[in-house]
């Protein structure tokens, strides 16, 4: 094959690796994820055999040493060994399907890499891939702009504020480089400038959109630095002056914003609001800390090679701190830190920050040589170290996904291309040899092996996933665990968040089961039990898998209740299990819920009782604790203890958590009897809450407003009970009238 063709093959694969970043599949799970990452796998894998057989053939092809590339492949040197030393082999490898970010599939953006540094190179070729990644990007948030929709075709707001910085910072590469190579008397110049600089346009308006914190900071402290830069480096005094202009304006504004946070232009300002809302205070950040401070405090236990890449949930479960349910109540499982530095010490120890660090010394190192040596341009320079300070303060909130990986790639490759100087090559047609052949082959056999066993397969498995949960969402349960044995049936290194699918599915619906027969129930059960066992096998120190395995054995153990030896044989397991899942989170409260659950199934109420007050004094705000302890002093006959917990269940505001009606309706006689109308109108507000189409239950919350003396909510009660049934309108009016 000759070189021109092989350089055809190459680029244009390139060119449409970025067309996966619009890729949303909805029959595949995690679609936002999976429809991206598995083309993008397979286009690189496809890729990588006729790569192989360039620089086979044509060895002038091949990379040059560069201590870019040597620091990306020490850095993907360590996360691979720190698979094998990790906690959990399958996950650090393979990843989960939620992220896509096992090592596995990483390394095809080291791949991606390689392959644009060698057929990149010269600034036509470079050009060209800016141009296409702009305009992937620019279609991508216009798409979201256009459709109000933050995510876009991505998922993830956050993912989109990264993609849009990196993106802004290569338009203004294009646009200097147009500048500088059109000169003034080129008339297409200006069109050319202005397509650009539509693109940076569209890329700032999607902020408005996704309220990203970190992309802000990040964005502002890439541009801040690059006209600091241009201060310091540029010999014009023009531009100087108008450097620091803009730096003093920005800080102005800045300062008039977080100055006057409640004016009416700030709070008008989705842009400038959010801006307002970057406070250590803010509950986001300290669920964070949280999650950093764990970090900190077990990297001693592992100061090499970490926990593994892609275990940080270990981490964060073995130091989780109660206190984090008095910032919210939902998202408490962290996968990752959300900060990439604490994410990769604590995952791939000191070794691994290191090396990740040594990518971004050599590229600074290039850039400061190459201007040194007017290989780079100043604004070059100042662009791109702009867009690494960029990067690396967003990440300090997030962490990478494919759109910002590929992203990161071309920047690193840019930098390559720069510090390499232009390269020329000389077009050959050699003819077919033999090493090129074997390359061909043997690359093409293995590639395909790959495609097929952890692409195709997997694609397989997604689908009959979200068979599955159609069949169980049309009230299918046999049609639907059918569907996932067939998925499941495959084999293959992702099935984990298939399985887990399925094991919550049935913990949280198995009263359906009593519809499908005693002989189909029982082997459901098993075959949930089954799953779950696999899933916890990966890591027995896995504080979720290791509860969604009580939770199965439980059920297990309920379905044969009147059979003690069976009973036992389950229940057994399930304290087993819930044990395990303690230790490995012991500051985790609602799997003290689930132990004092499996205890009572068992008649140890005392015991059940325990547990459930020792979580109380894991974090005495977190209201769930008291409003389980009072169900459980209720079902176990002790009514007057039962109503004391609810009386500080409901205090702190735990009425949302109440269920069935006929509980809440039983509550509200008792606190009625009590005359203790704040508590009433708390429960009648989760009545409502419950049943909103009941006129009578609208009625009474009217009532019970104007009781404890609040008239505006009493009329809108009353109203709303007019609404829903005509025959109490007149009624409804007349009340409201009483109130005035």
């Amino acid at each position: 094959m000759s070189q021109k063709t092989y350089l055809t093959i190459l680029k244009t694969g390139i060119y449409l690796s970025f067309i996966s970043v619009f890729l949303v599949f909805k029959n595949l799970l995690f679609p936002y994820i999976t429809s991206k990452q598995i083309p993008f796998n397979i286009l690189i894998e496809i890729l990588f055999i006729f790569w192989l057989a360039l620089i086979v053939k044509y060895p002038e092809y091949r990379p040059r040493k560069n201590w870019i590339s040597i620091g990306l492949i020490a850095f993907f040197a360590v996360i691979t060994l720190s698979c094998f030393t990790g906690v959990d082999f399958n996950l650090s490898f393979w990843g989960d399907i939620e992220r896509m970010l096992g090592v596995f599939h990483l390394l095809h953006f080291l791949a991606f890499y390689f392959i644009i540094i060698t057929v990149f190179r010269d600034w036509k070729d470079w050009r060209n891939l800016l141009i296409v990644s702009v305009a992937a990007a620019t279609i991508l948030c216009l798409y979201g702009l256009t459709k109000n929709i933050a995510y876009s075709t991505v998922g993830n707001t956050a993912y989109v504020s990264g993609y849009a910085i990196f993106n802004i910072f290569f338009a203004l590469i294009l646009i200097f480089r147009q500048a500088r190579i059109g000169g003034k008397g080129k008339d297409n110049n200006w069109w050319i400038i202005s397509l650009y600089s539509i693109a940076i346009i569209t890329l700032l308006a999607i902020f408005k959109l996704t309220h990203t914190r970190g992309a802000y900071v990040g964005l502002g402290a890439g541009i801040f630095f690059a006209l600091l830069l241009f201060i310091i480096l540029n010999k014009s005094k023009k531009i100087k002056i108008y450097s620091f202009s803009c730096l003093a304006v920005i800080a102005v504004l800045i300062s008039l914003v977080f100055a006057y946070p409640q004016s009416s232009i700030v709070k008008n300002s989705s842009i400038l609001n959010t801006m307002t809302q970057i406070s250590a205070k803010a509950a986001t950040f300290q669920t964070r800390l949280i999650a950093w401070k764990a970090a900190a405090k077990d990297f001693k236990n592992h100061p090499v090679l970490g926990t593994g890449h892609g275990n940080f949930a270990i981490t964060f479960d073995k130091y989780f701190d109660p206190s984090f349910y008095n910032y919210t109540r939902s998202e408490t499982y962290f996968d990752r830190a959300h900060n990439n530095i604490v994410d990769i010490a604590s995952t791939t120890g000191g070794l691994g920050l290191l090396a990740y660090l040594s990518i971004f010394v050599a590229a600074g190192y290039y850039l400061v040589k190459g201007y040194r040596e007017n290989k780079i341009a100043q604004h070059e320079l100042i662009l791109l170290a702009g867009l690494i300070i960029a990067y690396f303060i967003q990440n300090l909130a997030v962490f990478d996904s494919l759109i910002t990986y590929i992203s990161l790639m071309v920047m690193l490759g840019f930098i390559y291309y720069l510090a390499s100087g232009e390269t020329e090559s000389k077009e050959a047609d050699m003819p077919l040899i033999n090493k090129e052949i074997y390359a061909l082959a043997g690359a093409g056999l293995v590639m395909l092996i790959i495609i097929f066993q952890y692409n195709i397969k997997p694609l397989k498995m997604l689908k009959g996933t979200i068979g599955g949960q159609i069949a169980f969402a049309q009230g299918d349960i046999i049609g639907g665990v059918e569907i996932y044995k067939k998925a499941l049936s495959h084999n293959t290194v992702l099935d984990r968040d298939s399985r887990d699918s399925l094991i919550r599915f049935i913990t949280a619906n198995y009263a359906m089961l009593s519809g499908v027969g005693e002989e189909k129930a029982r082997e459901i059960f098993d075959y949930t039990v089954e799953l779950a066992e696999k899933n916890a096998a990966y890591n027995p120190g896995d504080s979720l898998m290791q509860m969604e395995l009580a939770q199965t054995l439980n059920i297990a153990a309920r379905f044969y209740e009147d059979n003690p030896q069976k009973f036992y044989f389950y229940s057994d397991r399930a304290l087993e299990a819930i044990n395990k899942s303690i230790e490995a989170s012991p500051g985790r409260i609602p799997i003290y819920y689930i132990k004092a659950q499996i205890l009572a199934g068992r008649d140890e109420q005392d015991k059940a009782i325990e547990t459930l007050k020792y979580a109380i004094g894991l974090n005495e705000k977190y209201y769930d604790s008291f409003c389980n302890l009072s169900r459980y002093y209720f079902v176990f006959k002790q009514e007057d203890k039962g109503f004391e917990e609810m009386d500080r269940c409901l205090d702190l505001g735990g009425a949302e958590l109440l269920a069935p009606t006929d509980y809440v309706k039983s509550l509200i006689n008792y606190y009625i009897g009590k005359q203790d109308w704040p508590k009433v109108l708390k429960l009648y507000q989760r009545l409502a809450a419950l049943e909103p189409n009941d006129a009578e239950v609208w009625v009474r919350l009217a009532k019970v407003y104007a009781q404890v003396g609040d008239m505006e909510k009493a009329v809108e009660a009353a109203k709303k009970a007019g609404e829903l049934d005509p025959a109490m309108k007149d009624a409804s009016e007349q009340f409201i009238k009483g109130l005035e």
